[in-house]
């Protein structure tokens, strides 16, 4: 499979985004007490099925919560309820529950399998302030583009999606901004720095988990979320790594992306190509003439894969509802408000980690954990293999079915408390997306067997950046740029540089006292070994 011994470039992880200061302190302390409220309408703050778990000293207090949990609080699991309160909360909220539902080494796969189905589905806002929002963003009116204007098919929390007509007859989604959501979410995100700055101070065990770092995630992803222009490059850029894997017969290359509508673009307003086929939240989506399940969930994983590995950027957001499939396994993938990214030392560490647990070899991923700098170096190597073989020879040998890839990261995370790993913000939207796309495949097929879907990825990946092949193609690399320094020190050799040697005298005063001196410390020296002598 190639060389495996040459260490990640760079070590080093990119730095933490910068955590911007609260701006308003106290609007955002009575936010953060009315949000604390409705965790505790629903029970999910101090849940009761974890109250056992508590220390004797603050069960009282869990059960004085509990005193307060409404209708909510008693129906369902932790999960479901934290979601419904998220629901409730808005859409920095919801954002958050999407990235705590990456963390299963936290709070359980269940947990986070609960949180990962959030949906943020609210009551549409009306057509005609859809449509002077379109105008205000276009600059133009609404008939000089679109020859039919339908009310809305589906309503999330930051937009809402309306069916339109072109002059030429095409079919388009119109996804417009909800009015004033920004600066909901300049408030939400408000009272989130808060309370990321009160875990760091009150909450030692929170700070492994970086939680200032985690918000500015946060804001970042909705940042680029509430620009839809941002949204409309980041849909034209993976459409065309998409297309580069379907025109070369690419194994990933089953999901495309809708076209860009540039003359339907602005800050607040996106048009994209009506996707083709069905959405996988329609329970006939799977069910269409022709549709083959196993293939499909095949290219789910696959197509994602060769996104992350091969390109180096995903779609981040792979859940049912942004999916649709037609006939016989094809994708299309809908709303890049979320693109995650990850650099050649990312990309290498995701092929590694993979195919480390394919091949059952301990000792790589470990290896890698620590050339990438994930594990201090003060730590052991062989250790942390050990701990690694723990989560790992569990899973060997048992049926596909029974093998989570979300789970068996999720035991792989349970294991950093002990050596000291932090979370790593460039690594937050990977392990969302890992664990939203094994959910889609394994609900198109209970039997799925990810692991083999994924390994022709990896294994392609692995021949190609670390084979024979790509073993010549660095060295040639690395002759080249050896040629090129020679080549710039030969036109530009270095000048030689003068030296100037300077002869110093003694002042005439300075060797007098020097003379002087001595003969005083001699004379002292004899003085002292007079009684000696005589």
């Amino acid at each position: 499979m190639g060389d495996l011994t040459g260490r990640i470039d760079p070590a080093t992880p990119p730095p933490p985004p910068a955590t911007l200061p609260v701006r308003r302190p106290v609007e955002s302390f009575v936010r953060l007490l009315g949000w604390l409220g409705v965790l505790i309408r629903h029970d999910a703050l101090a849940p009761r099925e974890i109250t056992p778990l508590l220390p004797v000293w603050a069960r009282w207090i869990a059960h004085l919560l509990h005193l307060f949990a409404g209708r909510e609080g008693r129906e369902g699991r932790p999960g479901q309820r934290l979601g419904k309160a998220f629901e409730h909360l808005g859409p920095v909220a919801i954002k958050l529950g999407q990235v705590l539902a990456t963390r299963a080494d936290i709070f359980g796969v269940e947990f986070a399998r609960d949180l990962g189905r959030l949906k943020d589905a609210l009551p549409p806002f009306p057509v005609d302030q859809a449509r002077r929002e379109v105008e205000r963003s276009l600059g133009r009116p609404v008939e000089s583009l679109f020859i039919d204007f339908g009310p809305p098919v589906a309503a999330a929390s930051l937009a809402q999606a309306h069916p339109a007509m072109l002059a030429d007859g095409r079919k388009v989604a119109v996804k417009v901004l909800r009015p004033g959501v920004e600066r909901r979410v300049a408030h939400g995100l408000d009272s989130m720095r808060l309370a990321a700055g009160l875990a760091v101070r009150f909450v030692p065990l929170a700070r492994r988990l970086e939680p200032a770092a985690f918000v500015e995630t946060i804001a970042r992803a909705l940042t680029l979320e509430l620009d839809m222009r941002l949204e409309a490059a980041a849909a034209s850029e993976l459409g065309e790594i998409m297309g580069k894997s379907a025109a070369t017969g690419d194994i990933g290359g089953h999901m495309t992306a809708p076209k860009v509508i540039w003359d339907g673009v602005g800050k607040r307003v996106l048009t994209l190509e009506w996707a083709p086929g069905l959405p996988l939240t329609d329970p006939a989506a799977a069910e269409q003439p022709g549709i083959d399940r196993n293939a499909l969930a095949d290219n789910v994983v696959r197509a994602f894969l060769s996104q992350a590995l091969d390109h180096g950027a995903f779609h981040a957001d792979l859940h049912e509802g942004n999916l649709f499939c037609h006939a016989p396994a094809e994708l299309t993938a809908i709303d890049f408000g979320i693109v995650g990214r990850l650099g050649p030392a990312e990309r290498r560490y995701l092929a590694e980690i993979l195919w480390g647990f394919i091949s059952r070899d301990y000792e790589r991923i470990a290896r890698v954990h620590f050339e990438a700098g994930y594990v201090p170096p003060e730590h052991s190597v062989e250790a942390f293999a050990q701990a690694l073989r723990a989560v790992g020879e569990p899973v060997i040998g048992k049926q596909a079915s029974q093998v989570s890839m979300g789970r068996l990261l999720g035991q792989l995370f349970e294991i950093t408390d002990l050596f000291d790993m932090h979370l790593r913000p460039e690594l937050i939207l990977l392990q969302k997306t890992m664990v939203s796309v094994e959910g889609v495949a394994r609900r198109l097929n209970p039997d799925h067997d990810l692991w083999a879907a994924a390994q022709p990825v990896v294994e392609r990946w692995i021949r190609r950046e670390l084979g024979p092949q790509a073993q010549a193609r660095d060295a040639l690399n690395e002759l080249r740029e050896t040629l090129k320094a020679l080549s710039r020190l030969a036109r530009n050799p270095p000048q030689p540089q003068t030296v100037i040697v300077r002869e110093t005298h003694l002042p005439r005063w300075a060797g007098v006292a020097l003379v002087v001196t001595a003969a005083a410390a001699a004379a002292a020296l004899v003085l002292s070994l007079w009684p000696a002598i005589v």
